[in-house]
Order: structure tokens, then sequence, then C-alpha cells
């Protein structure tokens, strides 16, 4: 995290473009909090969404699509959960225990990291007024607390508005691709960033997860952004 700053911004905003918004883009823990966990699992799909960094990077520098990137894992607070929701703070992930988190002063917290990440977003998507907001994760092949593999290769999600997404869907399937509508979770349970900063403003945008293991390289994750930038693209214009 730089300068004690828990988001970063990549790309000159262009007003009325497309923009990029990751929440769970770091798995960055400040020395002042101890998680107590092993230090490997930081590098799992519990402390980060593996790949969405570098697509958004990639996009932002060279598809001209300005990215709004988390620089705070989502141990230390998920950005991408209401204030009052019970895992802001999560206490357990994937069976994995966290044991720093119990007993954890979250207004601290909020105070720290989770409401200056979402103020600066939302000044951000007010200076860049966008026709289209692409909310990227990513998500691993198969949660360790559960049998079933997840056999979308990305997934849309929404809640209310599914004017982007419904496009989106389409113009993945187009490609051959496995696409999840509203998999593998729903954006109606989990959509907490895109209902404050899309649906409550009107914002057209697409939730967009992809699965992890086809994003683990550098070269997956510059053929991932290229894909993402056309599809979005298209998505903007059919929006019009």
């Amino acid at each position: 995290m730089i300068d004690g700053i828990p988001f970063q911004q990549i790309g000159p905003v262009i007003t009325g473009g497309i923009v990029c918004v990751c929440d769970h883009a770091s798995n960055f823990v400040p020395d002042t909090i101890q998680l107590g966990i092993p230090a490997e699992l930081l590098d799992t799909h519990i402390a980060v969404d593996i790949g969405v960094h570098g697509i958004a990077e990639r996009m932002a520098r060279r598809h001209a699509i300005p990215a709004h990137l988390a620089q705070v894992s989502r141990l230390v607070v998920d950005l991408h959960r209401e204030e009052d929701h019970p895992g802001v703070i999560p206490m357990n992930s994937d069976g994995h225990l966290i044991p720093g988190n119990i007993g954890a002063d979250m207004d601290a917290r909020l105070n720290a990291y989770y409401r200056p990440y979402h103020d600066a977003l939302a000044a951000w998507l007010d200076r860049a007024d966008p026709r289209l907001i692409i909310s990227l994760h990513s998500f691993t092949p198969q949660l360790q607390s559960e049998a079933q593999e997840r056999p979308w290769q990305v997934g849309l999600l929404y809640n209310q508005d599914d004017r982007a997404a419904r496009h989106a869907i389409r113009l993945f399937g187009e490609l051959g691709l496995n696409v999840g509508d509203n998999q593998p979770y729903s954006g109606r349970d989990l959509n907490a960033t895109m209902n404050r900063h899309a649906e409550a403003h009107g914002r057209p945008y697409c939730a967009i997860e992809v699965r992890q293991d086809l994003i683990a390289t550098r070269a997956d994750q510059a053929r991932w952004a290229g894909m993402i930038a056309d599809v979005c693209g298209r998505v903007a214009l059919a929006l019009d």
C-alpha cells in the first residue's frame, strides 16, 4: 500500500468512457494488523482475487480503460461488502479461521481503509461520468469447503440492473466460453459496490468474474484484458 492510501488509480479518466473497479486487487496486510494466519494463505483466493490486478493494469495502460484498485487485502476489510455486513471483516474464509479479526476494532478499519476507498471511488466516478463500469473479480475453480467444481470460465453478476450483463453474456458466449449467468454466485446477494456506485445512480455496469486458473500468468492476463476490453466496448455501444 503506497503512502497509507487504500486505493490506486491507473490511467487518465476520459469523461463518458469505460472504467474498471477492482475491490479485491491486493493481498497487502499492514504491519499494524496481525491476522494470525500462515503467510502462504495471502497468495490464495481468500486474500486476493488472483489475476485481476494484472488484467486491470493492462486495460488501463493498453486499452484506455482507467482503473480504481484496492491496495489492501479483503482479509483486512472486505471492500465488496456493505459496512454492516457480517463479513466486512471476515473471521472465516473458505474454512480458514482468521483469528486476528476476532474482536477487531471494526470502526477503526472502516475509517482507515473502507471509507477512504469508497469515498475516493465515488468522487472518481462522478468525474468520469462513465458510460459503462467494469467491476472485475475472479473466482477459484473449487472452494476447499465445497466438493463441487465450478465449470464456468467467466460469469456476469447483477442485481436489479441487467442491461449490460445481458449483452456481455451473449458476447462472451459467442467467443465459445462457458458463461455463468449470475454464477458462480448471485449478484442479488453479493453486489455491494455496484449496488452503491452503479445501480443507485443508474450507471450501467458489467460485474465480471473470471476463473482464476485461466488468468494466473501475465500472458493470460493480457489476453483476457484484450477480450474484456473488446466485449465491454461492444456492450457500451449496444447500450447507446
